[in-house]
């Protein structure tokens, strides 16, 4: 059967050509990714030789190191109050650990960030590490290079959807600098900021964090970050199902500390100070904490390599889970400047070193490993991203399978205890909605000619308009209709006319030709709803003639706006009508039940 010229059009893909322009900008801005990515470990090196060792380095060290006793707590106190007035007076935005930031940049900002934003935040957020934030690099870092990513989107004469798309290569290339982590990237930027898998923002990003990846071998160095012994291929029964039961602890995890964080918020909230001195407390409770327990000043990625070689005693990991994430959640809900994802690996390796001493031994780390995993895929709602990041910071390729098993587990925990994750929490308390489901949209798959009506009143060009009128008055079947085709002998299109334009002309010598209006709107039957939606928002028109094809132009039906409705109704039918396709039939039931009792 031959189709129609619009279906021999239809590909499987939108992306045009105009892709390669905007992965050559994707290719610059992953370069500047990954010196922006250098320039935030060497600032953060800096400030923390500054403040804790009172000498010159950029060498990233672990503030738990430092000789200062008590006036260790004083530090980051001053480091929120600086961080406080950069906030007030330079760019409130700076606040937070970076990606709900980038998520609004995206959501309502159209991709447009302050280019004083570039500097504010990477600037910020090394001094909140620096002196003892327990944060990590990565949430900065992605904000920056979205900042950057935009920026330089910003110069040239770009949609907003390509901006965007710019400002997530920036944001990936970032990512994939700062822990060698390319793939990645990549799935945080498709299940975190770019709310859709095309061609035409994939690409791009991918070359961004590809050439991101690629710089830091010569600006950084190559991973893995955290490099692992050597794990079994395969656990076993019961290793398996210690990845479930880690799984689950995993999300308890996730929402008990997103629960936290926005507890802390909520209390900083009501206190009777501005906000610029919240930090300033987050800061005290810092220096507290770091008293107690050193570790949890800091990156800490020399703990988390620490426990992914199995070297976590009993007071280390209760440490972390304890005073690392009280004086995280705190110093977050401040509104300090930092990251995420280095905390939460932490806060999973502690809670997989707890789950080695009673589930089945695997090796050295491995827990750890696993609920790290899990940790991620539970709290930022992103399994995948946690899956392929386990592996790429360690270079684990064993550990595929439990990964899979622990973080899905833990992200179906959260995703049925919690409403939104610890990401979008703080977009949804600013008013905004977001949702993370990627399907199909119905007005994709199906086509016009499924929905269109084709019970309609049709004028001949060469009738008048008194006889459609006397037509009108008698009472046609096709009711609700307000636009009527106009059609010559050959069915073809030639106009269309609206009953308020029937009103307005009488007289039997006015034909239908002299008053109908030329050149309607016109959808094609066989055109995916969506382009006639996209057709109606254009052009304001709410009915559209539908013609077999813009050649032959004869026509078919008629589409409306309710019409298009209908799909989206039957498209909640499919997900909410249960049915019994199959039926289980005993053989023989019927001859049993007929044939009569014997005695």
């Amino acid at each position: 059967m031959k189709r129609s010229p619009e279906l021999e059009k239809l590909g499987d893909f939108t992306t045009t050509i105009r892709v390669l322009p905007i992965a050559g900008l994707a290719i610059v801005i992953g370069l500047v990714g990954a010196c922006v990515a250098l320039a935030l470990l060497r600032l953060i090196g800096f400030f923390t030789n500054l403040f804790y060792y009172q000498r010159l380095g950029s060498a990233l060290v672990s503030p738990a190191g430092n000789h200062m006793g008590w006036w260790a707590v004083l530090v980051p106190v001053a480091g929120g109050l600086i961080i406080g007035l950069m906030a007030r007076y330079g760019s409130e935005r700076i606040r937070g650990h970076g990606i709900p930031e980038a998520l609004e940049s995206i959501l309502i900002g159209g991709s447009k960030v302050q280019p004083r934003l570039a500097i504010l935040k990477p600037l910020s957020a090394a001094l909140s590490i620096g002196t003892g934030g327990p944060f990590g690099a990565e949430g900065p870092i992605i904000m920056t290079g979205g900042a950057f990513g935009s920026m330089i989107a910003q110069f040239f004469h770009l949609t907003s959807a390509e901006r965007k798309t710019l400002l997530v290569a920036g944001a990936a290339a970032g990512m994939s600098a700062t822990f060698a982590a390319p793939l990645s990237a990549i799935l945080l930027a498709v299940e975190l900021l770019l709310f859709e898998w095309k061609p035409r923002s994939l690409i791009p990003v991918a070359l961004a964090s590809a050439t991101a990846g690629a710089a830091r071998r010569y600006l950084i160095g190559l991973g893995p970050l955290f490099p692992t012994p050597p794990h079994p291929v395969f656990i076993g029964p019961a290793g398996l199902m210690g990845c479930v039961i880690c799984g689950v602890l995993a999300g308890a995890l996730s929402a008990l500390l997103t629960g936290a964080v926005y507890a802390a918020e909520d209390a900083f909230a009501k206190l009777p100070i501005h906000w610029m001195w919240w930090p300033a407390i987050g800061g005290l409770a810092i220096g507290l904490g770091g008293m107690i327990f050193p570790q949890a000043l800091g990156v800490g990625y020399d703990t988390i390599g620490s426990l992914l070689q199995g070297n976590g005693a009993l007071g280390l990991l209760l440490g972390i889970l304890l005073v690392k994430s009280t004086i995280w959640a705190v110093s977050l809900g401040s509104g300090t400047s930092g990251g995420v994802l280095a905390p939460l690996l932490m806060m999973g390796g502690a809670l997989g070193g707890l789950e080695a001493s009673f589930l089945p031994a695997a090796g050295a780390g491995f827990w750890p490993l696993v609920s790290m995993g899990a940790i991620l895929g539970g709290t930022m709602r992103s399994p995948l991203t946690g899956i392929v990041f386990a592996i790429e910071l360690t270079h684990d390729v064993n550990m595929i399978l439990p990964l899979i098993v622990a973080a899905v587990i833990a992200h179906t925990f959260t995703v049925l205890v919690l409403k939104r994750s610890i990401l979008t929490e703080k977009v949804a308390r600013r008013g905004f909605h977001l949702s993370r489901e990627y399907s199909v949209d119905p007005l994709e798959a199906l086509f016009v000619r499924e929905v269109m009506r084709t019970r309609l009143i049709a004028f001949e060009a060469s009738g008048s308009v008194d006889e459609a009128r006397r037509l009108l008055k008698n009472g046609h079947p096709a009711r609700g209709q307000h636009l009527y085709p106009v059609i010559d002998a050959d069915r073809r299109l030639s106009g269309v006319i609206t009953r308020k334009d029937l009103a307005a002309y009488s007289g039997e010598r006015t034909l239908m030709s002299d008053v109908a209006r030329g050149s309607p709107v016109v959808a094609v039957a066989d055109e995916p709803l969506r382009t006639a939606v996209y057709r109606m928002a254009e052009t304001g028109c709410t009915r559209m003639p539908v013609v077999d094809s813009y050649e032959e132009r004869r026509i078919v039906g008629m589409v409306s706006s309710e019409d298009l409705l209908g799909a989206h109704s039957r498209n909640l039918a499919e997900e909410r009508s249960r049915e019994r396709v199959l039926r289980i039939r005993l053989p023989f039931r019927g001859a049993r039940e007929s044939t009569p009792a014997t005695k």
